[in-house]
């Protein structure tokens, strides 16, 4: 007997722990934070005491919207105490909190400890608001931020970006009007739309501009932009070399020859001889006299033109210069020096003459003399990287004398500049495909085309999209072949767009106008952010109605969200709908009352998706609808006649909750409530039958029924001790019991929440 009762202590002992949960002293409290935190900030750090130290506990959090900025709990072990631990609550990356939006977060923390019952407690959150709006140093000093531009910028072009943290929600305001620039309301400086005049000097434009966002903070700044003259044209001669011929007994004074540069403020000097005796240059117009008369000489002369503002920006030639004396006089040529393929033509001396051509190996090497004619020799090449290094020129100095007396010879420089001819047409690239997600901001940058010409300069493109930016295709491209959004994107409707790019070359020959182009297909593939299942709270209704006896009645409407945030849900009923008792209006379920005798219990199951994306994500709500037909008294056929009011349907809504157990905890359960149905059956049979006479069970018949209503083998009316351990016997059978009965009621009893609406 004193077995059986430690038994039964052990089995209630047992019990009290199974009913033993985790404690979460923090909870419930209320933390603050500031709107403008980082995300990754700890939130909260709670306490979590288990009693079982076998592994940590599962923290979770419940009851908030799907898009929360909250991470999964963390949980970490105390390293001092073996039964404590510490859940983390910290904000998720990209989370972005608003205190006029949302200004409090409820969030319901779930812990449950191995073999231990599940505990909820609440934390609060609460979210303050941000500080002020703060723009850059330089933008916000009191002199302003500076940009320098050209004054041959295209119109529209982007010149300066106000960039103040943090971005997002911000608008944009010019404070002054006095000023052709423009400023978006993305925060860019625009050039203006006509352009800068380049025939001033140099401009300066002041814009004081003020930003602010969407809580009303704002700040301000200033932006100077200077506009500089465009790129002046260099200091060029028009010829570089030059041979002239005087006659001897030239007086002074006389012009000599002149020279003539291109440019802007052109003036004139000599550089060698440092102190010319025989010639002098007019500073102004070039021209170059002598200083005496002149006698059988030869002069060379190194001339130099510079723009007057811009001394650096200079160019040289070189004069050759003889003197002849009238007795022996050389050849006189036409033209005196030759800078295209001509034909000589040489008079002034009697004898024949001789041809020959004097110079560097690679002149010699392209160009001959076939009498005074000059002619190409190989075929000259303006893109190969030999030409590139003479610069585009070939020097070379003719040679004509008379019967082959060097005496008597005239020396004709030769300058031969190689212009460029447009032969290639460009290349597209190979393979130009190009990948962006579909939810990149505007400006953002896609790649760049990239394609080739074999004309010299290499590679001297100009990019263009055909047809330009517009809702078929979001996107740009500039000159240099960058291409960026300029619109919105929707991966659901364009998997990909395909751009039609042009490839102009430029520079490539003499004519700016004669320029080819080639067309190239780029493909833009969008990258779909991967959409979510939508969350309907409940999932599983329960509700019962009175079916009205016209027109159709409103029952339930299923409260759905998707994500991301705004998207449009799509509802639909697929199942359970017998004789299409019910219909769907958007997310609002309605009754369509017929010919419903008796009450009938629907069970519906809703479709719920969003949008037309495919594969399709959908979620199902189950919804069990009791319907009860209403039943109206039929007024008798006598007067008078009676109207009976029909009542408003009254709508009841009902969810229950009902806890579901894992498989294993309900096998471990089961065995051991049979195991200890067992050892009742066996302690219960034992003491009804402990104290029967084993020497009376051979009665008498008359025996027998006098004992009529008293157990078979047990004692007799006079036993009074083995009555007294019998009747304590049944007290600690009735205990268990009892025990037993509350067991299997804590296992049963269902979390029920009711709610009631008027339809």
């Amino acid at each position: 007997m004193g077995m059986h009762r430690h038994l039964i202590f052990l089995l209630l002992l047992f019990l009290l722990l199974l009913l033993y949960a985790p404690d979460l002293p923090d909870l419930p409290r209320v933390v603050a934070l500031s709107e403008d935190v980082a995300p990754g900030t700890l939130v909260a750090k709670v306490n979590v005491s288990c009693s079982n130290t076998s592994s940590s506990p599962n923290v979770t959090l419940h009851g908030i919207d799907p898009g929360h900025p909250f991470n999964p709990i963390a949980v970490s072990a105390d390293p001092v105490a073996t039964t404590t631990f510490w859940a983390e609550v910290t904000l998720r990356a990209g989370a972005q909190l608003d205190a006029h939006q949302v200004n409090q977060y409820t969030l319901t923390l779930w812990a449950a400890c191995p073999g231990e019952e599940e505990v909820e407690k609440q934390l609060f959150v609460r979210v303050t608001a941000d500080q002020a709006l703060r723009c850059d140093t330089p933008f916000a000093s009191v002199e302003g931020d500076v940009v320098q531009v050209l004054a041959d910028v295209a119109p529209w072009t982007p010149l300066y970006a106000v960039l103040p943290q943090p971005l997002g929600g911000l608008t944009f305001r010019l404070r002054n009007h006095d000023t052709p620039l423009m400023l978006t309301r993305r925060g860019l400086v625009l050039a203006p739309a006509s352009g800068f005049d380049p025939s001033k000097d140099i401009q300066t434009f002041r814009l004081e501009i003020e930003v602010m966002d969407h809580h009303g903070h704002n700040c301000s700044g200033a932006v100077r932009v200077e506009v500089l003259p465009p790129r002046r044209p260099r200091v060029t001669f028009l010829e570089l070399q030059q041979a002239v011929t005087v006659p001897e007994g030239t007086g002074p004074l006389e012009l000599v020859t002149q020279v003539r540069a291109s440019g802007d403020n052109i003036h004139y000097a000599i550089l060698a001889p440092t102190a010319p005796v025989l010639f002098t240059i007019d500073e102004m117009t070039g021209e170059i006299r002598s200083t005496r008369r002149l006698e059988v000489a030869h002069t060379h002369l190194i001339v130099q033109a510079y723009n007057a503002l811009h001394p650096t920006d200079h160019a040289t030639a070189t004069l050759n210069i003889t003197v002849q004396g009238t007795d022996q006089r050389a050849p006189s040529c036409v033209p005196a020096i030759v800078v295209t393929l001509v034909t000589l033509r040489c008079t002034g001396a009697e004898g024949n003459l001789h041809y020959a051509l004097e110079g560097p190996p690679a002149s010699r090497s392209h160009f001959r003399m076939d009498g005074p004619q000059l002619q190409v020799n190989t075929t000259l090449d303006y893109d190969s990287e030999a030409t590139d290094t003479m610069g585009f020129q070939f020097t070379a100095t003719i040679v004509v004398m008379v019967g082959g007396q060097p005496s008597q010879s005239t020396r004709v420089p030769m300058l031969v500049t190689v212009t460029p001819v447009n032969e290639f047409t460009p290349v597209c690239p190979n393979g130009a495909t190009f990948t962006v997600m579909e939810t990149a901001a505007f400006g953002s940058t896609v790649g760049r085309v990239t394609g080739t010409d074999r004309d010299y300069p290499r590679d001297s493109l100009e990019y263009s999209l055909e047809g330009g930016p517009g809702p078929a295709q979001p996107f740009s491209v500039d000159t240099h072949g960058e291409i960026r959004v300029v619109g919105p994107l929707d991966s659901q409707r364009h998997k990909s767009y395909r751009l039609t790019v042009r490839l102009t070359d430029t520079h490539n020959d003499l004519d700016p106008a004669n320029r080819r182009s080639c067309l190239c297909d780029v493909t833009v593939r969008l990258q779909a952010v991967p959409a979510q299942v939508p969350v309907c709270t409940p999932e599983v209704q329960e509700l019962r109605i009175m079916a009205g006896l016209g027109g159709h009645q409103p029952v339930t409407r299923v409260v759905c969200q998707a994500s991301p945030n705004g998207a449009t849900l799509a509802y639909a009923i697929t199942g359970g709908n017998e004789d299409g008792h019910f219909r769907l209006e958007g997310n609002t379920l309605f009754y369509l009352p017929g010919d419903l005798a008796e009450p009938h219990t629907f069970m519906l199951l809703v479709e719920v998706w969003g949008g037309p994306s495919a594969p399709r994500h959908s979620t199902v709500v189950a919804l069990v609808v009791h319907v009860t037909p209403q039943s109206t008294a039929v007024p008798p056929s006598t007067t008078p006649r009676h109207t009976t009011l029909q009542k408003e349907p009254l709508v009841i809504t009902r969810t229950e909750a009902v806890w579901h157990p894992v498989a294993w905890f309900v096998a471990v359960l089961t065995i051991s409530g049979a195991l200890l149905l067992a050892t009742l059956g066996c302690a219960a049979r034992n003491l009804l039958c402990s104290n029967r006479d084993p020497g009376k069970l051979l009665l008498s018949k008359s025996s027998r029924l006098s004992r009529q209503g008293r157990p078979w083998g047990c004692a007799q009316d006079g036993d009074r001790e083995p009555r007294r351990d019998h009747e304590s016997n049944m007290a600690d059978l009735l205990l268990a019991s009892c025990s037993l009965l509350i067991v299997r009621g804590w296992l049963h009893i269902p979390v029920t929440a009711q709610q009631r609406e008027l339809g």
